[in-house]
């Protein structure tokens, strides 16, 4: 990954992907398939281009990836081993 990359913390994600999911991601905890490592999805590093791509905040392996195209939406979760969504933390 190019080091002079500009990239913004995983809150940046929150508004495209509340389009798609009944929870807030930035709450819910990630982990990485490639290191392993768990965080907070807010914590991944967000590259902002012609669609998102969510990487790990340990390793800058991809996470995650999203485009939107009219009316439709691709959404790529490979990246991470498994995510854990605090019910609690979302008023259920």
């Amino acid at each position: 990954m190019d080091a002079s990359l500009t990239y913004l913390d995983g809150n940046a994600a929150a508004g495209p992907l509340s389009e798609l999911l009944a929870f807030d991601i930035t709450t819910a905890v990630g982990r990485c398939g490639a290191c392993r490592s768990s965080m907070m999805m807010a914590q991944c590093r967000v590259y902002i281009g012609p669609g998102l791509v969510l990487r790990c905040a340990y390793c800058d392996e991809v996470l995650a990836r999203l485009v939107v195209a009219g009316n439709s939406s691709w959404l790529d979760m490979t990246g991470l081993a498994c995510l854990q969504i605090n019910r609690a933390a979302q008023g259920r």
